[in-house]
């Protein structure tokens, strides 16, 4: 099982052992900093800013490649495991095509303070929009939010309930996300011997006010990529597809394959996320990306 995977059935453990619907239980960080982006050649800036309660964040701030004109902005949001060393993945090979990225870490993880709970964290998305509207290489250019896993549901309740925010975001991708957190922690103790015959009081004790599904509808005209693979072990097919529905136009969903959040390991759906960027509202978005750019 993957790292993420063992770090989400840690989760469950503690839960059952905890008996206790503590929001804290959504996340499992790790402290330090394994590797910087400098290992995958890629320039950065180390960034730090306050939540407003006072909490003291880091984040890595990753530069469009030099000499590669600026199409805008992608602030990525990454899953419950680890922290943001682990998710470089989902967001490395953007500042080649030109789009800059703000990889923040939550509370909690790595080098940012604090401990990760609800709503607690939801002032740390708050801390990096007023960071990048700050930015000077932000501005007059697109905004576009990419969230994998948890980092997704968190940005659609964030989004849902800062319409100011909102209005800010040119494009929403979301990438392996958790329709309901009560409903995959309900499949994942169902995985076990063990949990099995206690899957479903166990899973009444995560919190599911915030889950995603239920906030969807709220981001009327922001349009949505959506990304699900039909492999993913941890967040099942089905979680996507709950999400699509209740997204409204324009939407798109693309069905993918492989282990959680891997998706951009796969050059075509890099491309077609790019496409996506480049045209949120517009018909191209829609199309399949050409051997071309996938290539690219």
């Amino acid at each position: 099982m993957s790292r993420p995977g063992r770090a989400l059935w840690l989760m469950l453990l503690g839960l059952a052992l905890a008996g206790t619907g503590c929001s804290a239980l959504l996340f499992y960080p790790e402290p330090g900093q394994p590797i910087t982006p400098q290992a995958a050649g890629l320039d950065y800036r180390d960034v730090y800013f306050s939540a407003a309660d006072g909490t003291r964040l880091h984040a890595w701030w990753l530069p469009a490649k030099a000499g590669t004109a600026v199409k805008g902005t992608v602030l990525h949001l990454h899953g419950n495991g680890g922290n943001l060393a682990w998710h470089l993945g989902g967001s490395w090979w953007l500042p080649k095509r030109g789009w800059q990225v703000l990889l923040l870490d939550y509370r909690g993880y790595g080098l940012s303070e604090g401990s990760p709970a609800l709503p607690e964290v939801y002032r740390d998305l708050e801390a990096a929009f007023a960071w990048l509207d700050r930015e000077p290489a932000v501005r007059g250019k697109p905004l576009a939010v990419l969230g994998q896993s948890l980092g997704g549901a968190l940005a659609v309740h964030f989004l849902a309930q800062q319409p100011p925010r909102r209005a800010q975001v040119s494009a929403l991708v979301l990438d392996g996300v958790p329709a309901s957190y009560r409903e995959v922690a309900r499949h994942l103790l169902a995985g076990g011997w063990l949990t099995w015959p206690l899957q479903v009081p166990l899973s009444w004790l995560v919190p599911d006010g915030d889950s995603a599904v239920a906030a969807m509808p709220e981001l009327q005209g922001l349009p949505v990529l959506i990304y699900h693979s039909r492999d993913d072990s941890l967040v099942p097919l089905a979680n996507g597809l709950r999400l699509y529905q209740a997204a409204l136009p324009p939407r798109r969903f693309q069905l993918t394959r492989g282990e959680h959040v891997q998706t951009f390991g796969e050059p075509a759906w890099r491309a077609l996320m790019l496409r996506f960027l480049a045209d949120p509202r517009g018909t191209s978005a829609l199309a399949k990306p050409s051997l071309d750019e996938i290539s690219r």
